[in-house]
């Protein structure tokens, strides 16, 4: 099998790793998800979960890639063998691997509305507009399948591009200026929104605690969130941990990734709400949360236009993160196994993803009253695009999270993950341990069982 490139430094594997992470979960689901489940009671669940849930599944995924140093299917399958377990355990790497080619067809065509969003805030589009102005543009993208398909085509081109070129040409040289200018970008937006905002009702709605607002379904919610927010599951972390030498501590790692993507998500409510507040705009209005509402606001507020274009463009730099490592999963497999160059493997795969997500594209205006699993009561109502997120988020994502979490804590021997996390075989090593073997497991398992009721 091929030998793949490392990482030249740690910071630069930190940097893709925190990227991986970071993405339209942290800034456009996390706001609008909190915003629906009533604030701060949803963060304090969603913070816990994070520590206890998602983290420990993402040593997991790093304990197994760094261990396997191969593609996620062929790292399963090598430690699985040397373990005396089946080889069959590859096929949660496929799974992983399945998930990634569906999300990153959708994913590519969201990133795409925020691509369009960019000119269409520079060039004052939303000035003066009231709420039904702001949603009849977004609605006029939408029924737009040649419009939607440029900005989609565009948008897998660069991720193709960069992932094209290698780990150290392309993928680190991408990430070392894009996290730094989605970190200043994101600061510089919460630093005009505690201005031109009502910064202290966000730092009310979000930080002051109100046990109240915990019910099962925010609970669950916020479980989910931290799995999404995380990209655990996937195997992307995995991907990336194969390339990393052995001398880094994976849990420090895992720390750092885990509190900068936290950070994002925060930063990001920080950022948005007290717009929205200021505004008398409604915190829960879901999806359309930033399409619709914040442009709105955008349009209203003074420098409105350039905050907004610089808001959009901090969406596609932390969509095109998350993109590169979602397709970097897929082009691994190829390169290792079947002897593909990464500059053909990239494209190919690439195109494969453009053309999945077509179907997206037409499920929001020429296929949106397609329902491809109609006859099923539970799916009578879901377009393509409401499918496939459903098969990604509620099936493969968590299925795959829970899987790499039970093979790490139960079929690794614990002579190999003690070696592999080097912090020796004491309390902290013992609580990891418990975290992945239990914790992580069951509670991922009754998110998974719930969502498919």
């Amino acid at each position: 099998m091929l030998k793949h490139e490392h990482w030249s430094n740690r910071v630069a594997f930190l940097m893709a790793s925190i990227g991986a992470a970071v993405g339209l979960g942290n800034i456009w689901k996390f706001p609008y998800t909190l915003g629906s489940s009533g604030g701060s009671g949803f963060l304090i669940v969603y913070l816990a979960a994070v520590a206890l849930i998602a983290a420990p599944i993402m040593v997991a995924e790093m304990v197994i890639g760094r261990h396997g140093k191969l593609s996620a299917p062929n790292s399963m399958r090598l430690l699985a063998q040397r373990c005396g377990a089946s080889g069959k355990w590859a096929w949660v790497g496929w799974m992983g691997l399945t998930g990634s080619f569906i999300v990153l067809s959708f994913y590519s065509v969201i990133a795409g509305w925020a691509m369009a969003y960019i000119f269409k805030t520079a060039t004052g589009t939303f000035s003066e507009l009231t709420p039904g102005g702001s949603a009849a543009v977004f609605d006029e993208l939408l029924n737009s399948p040649l419009e939607m398909t440029f900005w989609h085509f565009v948008f897998m081109a660069i991720t193709i591009f960069i992932v094209g070129r290698g780990i150290n040409a392309g993928i680190e040289k991408a990430v070392n200026w894009m996290m730094p200018a989605l970190f200043m970008m994101l600061l510089a937006l919460v630093v005009y929104a505690a201005i031109q905002g009502d910064f202290a009702a966000t730092l009310e709605y979000m930080f002051t605690p109100d046990f109240s607002k915990i019910t099962p379904a925010v609970a669950l919610a916020a479980v989910g969130q931290a799995f999404f927010s995380l990209s655990v599951g996937f195997g992307m972390i995995l991907t990336y941990a194969a390339y990393l030498p052995d001398n880094v501590s994976l849990p420090r790692s895992t720390f750092i990734i885990a509190v900068g993507d936290t950070l994002v998500a925060l930063l990001a409510g920080l950022a948005m709400f007290p717009i929205i507040f200021a505004n008398g705009l409604d915190p829960a209005s879901g999806p359309g949360l930033i399409f619709v509402t914040l442009s709105t606001a955008f349009g209203q507020m003074t420098g409105g236009t350039f905050v907004g274009t610089v808001f959009f463009l901090l969406i596609f730099v932390a969509a095109l993160t998350s993109s590169i490592a979602i397709l970097e999963t897929m082009t691994a497999r190829a390169e290792e196994s079947a002897g593909m160059p990464r500059r053909v493997a990239a494209p190919l795969i690439g195109a494969a993803v453009f053309v999945l997500g077509l179907a997206t594209v037409l499920s929001f205006n020429a296929w949106q009253d397609v329902r491809p699993l109609g006859f099923l009561k539970s799916f009578e109502t879901k377009s393509i695009f409401d499918v496939l997120d459903y098969v990604v988020s509620n099936v493969l994502l968590p299925l795959g999270g829970m899987l790499f979490s039970i093979f790490a804590g139960w079929i690794l021997s614990r002579e190999s993950t003690v070696e592999e996390l080097g912090m020796g075989d004491g309390p902290a090593y013992r609580l990891w341990r418990f975290l992945a073997r239990f914790v992580a497991p069951v509670a991922v398992g009754l998110v998974f069982i719930f969502n498919l009721r």
